[in-house]
């Protein structure tokens, strides 16, 4: 099949946009040869190959661009859009979405998840998000062997939103009556529900003991 070429400028708004966007670019895998050529606040890039190979490269290019602005750049809402899999990845290591959207709660960031489009939708800033993702992937390394999942659920959002070591917080739930140590599984688990059980060492946190 014939061989083509197809150039295309792709502006960014400052040097942080285009390193974001080059580091993408250097991880896609397409047989269209890419070269680019950098200027102060734009990207050549000249995509060769097949028609459909040059196709497929471009429709890649603009995905990873609109991911690059979304991630780095807040929308009308205030809100940054994250696929899960690029923050995973950036951070080394990955949490439940639910352990991950709590967090978020507890530190005060809005926090929703489209389903249709596969995005994390958040107020929290990109940098923050994989330090936070990080926290929470230290303190599972942690207590992963000792704990059920749903404890977990509770356990790493409070670690991460009080500043606490994981175990503090596995000492406070057991404390509070909301979670023991089952024998025959050698895991920690909840008493009650994770709603009531993470109720129970928020007002304790807070100094809400729910009296007059």
């Amino acid at each position: 099949m014939a061989r083509a070429k197809r150039v295309i400028t792709i502006h960014v708004k400052d040097d942080r946009e285009k390193e974001e966007f080059m580091r993408e670019l250097e991880r896609l895998n397409v047989p269209a040869f890419i070269y680019v050529h950098g200027k102060l606040d734009s990207l050549k890039i000249n995509v060769q190959g097949t028609k459909d190979e040059i196709k497929e490269a471009l429709g890649k290019i603009h995905a990873i661009h609109n991911r690059v602005r979304a991630k780095l750049y807040p929308d009308r809402r205030g809100m940054y859009h994250y696929y899960p899999d690029d923050l995973f990845r950036d951070a080394g290591t990955s949490v439940s979405l639910p352990v991950l959207m709590k967090s978020l709660e507890l530190l005060g960031e809005s926090a929703e998840f489209d389903e249709s489009r596969g995005e994390l939708i958040t107020s929290a800033p990109w940098e923050e998000i994989v330090s936070l993702v990080r926290k929470l992937g230290e303190a599972l390394a942690e207590i992963s062997l000792q704990t059920t999942r749903q404890i977990r659920e509770v356990i790493l959002p409070v670690s991460a939103a009080f500043g606490l070591d994981p175990e503090e917080v596995i000492d406070l739930l057991v404390d509070l009556g909301v979670a023991e140590w089952k024998e025959d599984k050698f895991k920690y688990e909840l008493i009650k529900n994770k709603e009531q059980a993470l109720e129970a060492v928020l007002n304790h946190l807070r100094g809400d003991n729910g009296e007059d």
